[in-house]
């Protein structure tokens, strides 16, 4: 009886473990691959209509190409998930890669506000146009597991000074 215990428990933190890895390093190959494509001709016009529309993000076309301020947003999001892959390395990297990362799902999810037209056409709340709004609605689920990435390198630079070292 206990072994069966003792294997479930196994079983169950094992399941956690890959579950919070697979968190980590989706959103780190999510924003390693987007980040990527912003450095295509195809990518900066696709993500134009977001940026120009955005309080936070529209100035950004006074100052720069459609190209270049794709490429911009390249930069910045390749780094962060480079920096959120380190964490094996340095919780300090990965906790300033997950906090990028934090603030560009924020940047994003702030399109649903900006972007026409979030609803659809003619049917209005709750029925979510399929771009903008469903393309973007999966950004809470990122926002989240960069959240929970930045916490836990939080919380690693802390065991560390205490001399606990953990996942």
């Amino acid at each position: 009886m206990a072994t069966s215990i003792q294997n479930k428990t196994a079983i169950s933190r094992n399941l956690e473990i890959t579950g919070l890895l697979l968190i980590r390093y989706g959103i780190v190959l999510i924003l390693f691959w987007i980040g990527l494509l912003k450095f295509t001709n195809y990518e900066a016009m696709g993500i134009q209509p977001f940026v120009a529309n955005s309080p936070f993000m529209s100035w950004m076309y006074s100052v720069l190409s459609v190209q270049a301020a794709s490429n911009l947003i390249g930069v910045i999001e390749v780094t962060s998930a480079v920096l959120m892959a380190a964490r094996p390395w340095s919780v300090l990297a990965s906790a300033i890669g997950s906090a990028m990362a934090v603030v560009t799902f924020l940047l994003t999810l702030s399109f649903l506000l900006s972007t026409p037209p979030v609803l659809q056409q003619g049917l209005g709340f709750p029925f979510l146009s399929p771009a903008p709004g469903q393309f973007l609605l999966k950004d809470i689920v990122l926002l989240g597991g960069a959240v929970w990435s930045l916490g836990e390198s939080l919380r690693a630079m802390t065991s560390s000074r205490n001399g606990n070292h953990r996942f």
